[in-house]
């Protein structure tokens, strides 16, 4: 599973065995969540989240929103065109 971003003390991750719209894994902390990356231009909207307080979201969504040109590429490089 390839870590793409590093953030926080978390990774974002995009599994090359997943599926369509591009999405990417936000783990750690004892917590994991998906966004939609809504590529080409985002903004990213989460999908859904398992262990993360609400007030962790400012500081990832605020990271994957400066990212997320670098982030449609990467999933691009994994999974084709967007």
């Amino acid at each position: 599973m390839p870590t793409v971003l590093r953030m926080h003390g978390l990774r974002v991750v995009i599994y090359p065995t997943d599926h369509r719209p591009a999405h990417v894994h936000v783990i750690g902390a004892g917590g994991e969540a998906v966004f939609i990356l809504n590529c080409p231009d985002g903004p990213p909207t989460l999908r859904e989240s398992y262990g993360f307080k609400r007030s962790d979201f400012g500081a990832i969504i605020t990271t994957l929103t400066t990212t997320i040109n670098t982030l449609c590429q990467e999933w691009s490089k994994i999974h084709g065109a967007v």
